[in-house]
């Protein structure tokens, strides 16, 4: 068509050609922003570490749609999930309140099968955002609990409460994460594709099922794995759990990448004119690692960095839609880690052979599951064309923090009460201030052990077991992944000395060390906010 337009022009006198070309550019141009409320995306990759992305020092990996991001935008060098764990970070970033605090429902790792984990009806960040105007979905990762706990969940039946009943006006979404049974999408309160004839029956506690485990079938996996992930065999890969039937209904690995991106633009293209909230769940690079065909092999770091390269094309693909439909302009877009990095996590996957020099974590100590700086400090990219300008920010800020942001945003205030841990930092993401609004964060691990950062000083008190415990989800306490998390007696360190914390300072500033775990103290008994 332009190639036609720029043909009949030659034959124009010049000052018609001048008018036609000037015409055609405000046809073409993106639209002005106008809306004073932006179209909100926040996009959760699942355990990606500080270090994964070309902007935050990776080199083995290349994630050129993501650098491109941060460079359009700010980039965040002390950007924290609230847990190293996935359950309660999203809680967090949904209700602003850290989970640990929450007594009534469970919410550390959930299984599949697990109760909702939010109280339906309460006031979350969705939730508010609609009483802005705003539609409100979700897409990919959930894994905060379905069904409302006073009988097993019936996968065959409508599937509530859900993100439905805390929020939201649309989902499709996995309950869980992809290492753990059902291994199905939920569209609203449906199992996608469901077989009637081929009712889906889900356990935790004993094999229902009538298909080989990874326990008894090696030789049918495509990744070995420890035994807490030996449970049904699906897709030549054995999860955590036990299922039978809706075999018709059942996700393949190699397309939950393409299936996340497609929903997205489609549900992009349903609400483009008016404002909207999307929470995107990615499922990588958690396990089990499986990149779709045209990224196998595509890093320098095997599967896990091939998954993350699946990573910067979803994001890739969703900024390209937002420019298409002209809506990049108008829309905050928001990126980040629900925890950090981990590599050995179940599957036997090479992730640890094939590191090949690549930090995860930038060198920070610690892995997921731990209050370390590697299992908490996370990436965190914010684009917004029309506010904020291109820069990189050392301000604190938390995933909690998300919620009385993005209401102030949106003209909305969440009230302390509902969101009592969550700042309103607004003007630290649009760069309206260089100040720190944020003087402390509190992370939280396994076991409920927690850690105070303030300043640049961390302190973790000892944890009061002396062992990992109530883990969650089968897995053993004993296992490596889980054994830092001993922590038999107070740590301090000078993250501004020592950013890696190779050194426990305690002893050298005991008043500094009183002081903190006065302030821990008042911060967990919600006296200081």
């Amino acid at each position: 068509m332009r190639k036609i337009i720029i043909h009949q022009l030659l034959n124009l006198p010049l000052g018609c050609a001048l008018a036609v070309l000037l015409s055609l550019h405000c046809i073409e141009a993106p639209a002005a922003t106008h809306n004073a409320k932006p179209n909100i995306v926040i996009i959760l990759a699942d355990d990606l570490g500080y270090g994964d992305l070309g902007c935050y020092g990776a080199t083995k990996i290349k994630t050129p749609h993501l650098d491109r991001l941060a460079a359009e935008g700010v980039r965040f060098t002390q950007g924290y999930a609230p847990s190293s764990t996935c359950t309660p970070s999203r809680f967090s970033l949904l209700t602003g309140e850290y989970a640990w605090r929450q007594k009534e429902r469970k919410n550390s790792i959930l299984d599949g099968d697990a109760p909702l984990c939010i109280a339906p009806g309460r006031l979350t960040l969705p939730a508010i955002l609609r009483q802005a105007g705003y539609h409100a979905g979700i897409v990919g990762k959930w894994h905060l609990g379905l069904g409302g706990g006073q009988k097993p969940l019936d996968f065959n039946d409508e599937v509530k409460p859900g993100p439905l009943e805390v929020g939201f006006d649309y989902c499709y979404i996995i309950p869980a994460t992809v290492d753990r049974v059902p291994s199905v999408w939920v569209e609203n309160h449906r199992v996608v594709g469901l077989d009637p004839a081929d009712p889906l029956r889900v356990s935790y506690l004993t094999n229902i099922s009538d298909e080989p485990t990874g326990l008894e079938r090696p030789d049918l996996l495509k990744q070995q794995a420890d035994k807490q992930h030996s449970g049904t065999i699906h897709n030549g890969i054995s999860r955590i759990g036990y299922m039978k039937g809706g075999r018709a209904a059942r996700f393949k690995d190699e397309e939950l990448a393409s299936t996340i991106v497609a929903k997205s633009l489609a549900y992009l293209e349903r609400h483009k004119d008016a404002p909207f909230f999307l929470e995107i769940g990615l499922f990588d690079p958690h396990v089990p690692r499986v990149a779709e065909h045209p990224f196998v092999g595509t890093s320098q770091c095997g599967v896990r960095g091939d998954v993350i390269q699946q990573i910067d094309w979803q994001i890739g693909e969703i900024v390209k839609a937002l420019d298409r439909l002209q809506l990049a302009n108008d829309t905050l877009v928001i990126f980040t880690s629900d925890n950090g990095a981990i590599l050995f996590d179940g599957y036997f996957d090479h992730s640890v052979e094939d590191l090949n020099g690549h930090k995860p974590t930038a060198g920070l100590r610690g892995w997921k599951y731990l209050v370390y700086e590697g299992g908490c400090r996370v990436p965190l990219i914010a684009r917004w064309p029309a506010k904020i300008k291109p820069r990189v920010s050392d301000q604190m800020f938390s995933l909690v923090d998300f919620a009385a942001t993005l209401a102030s945003i949106a003209g909305q205030e969440m009230p302390k009460s509902i969101a009592p841990d969550s700042l309103n930092l607004s003007l630290v993401l649009l760069g309206e201030t260089k100040d720190n609004l944020r003087d402390h964060i509190i992370v939280h691990g396994v076991s409920d052990t927690l850690a105070l950062r303030q300043g640049d000083w961390k302190y973790i008190p000892a944890n009061a077991k002396g062992k990992a415990a109530n883990i969650g989800g089968g897995a053993n306490p004993s296992d490596a992944r889980f054994t830092a998390n001993r922590i038999s007696e107070p740590l301090l360190f000078n993250l501004a000395d020592d950013p890696n914390e190779t050194t426990n300072v305690i002893r050298q500033n005991p008043r500094q060390a009183a002081e903190l775990q006065k302030r821990f103290e008042a911060v967990k008994s919600g006296k200081y906010r």
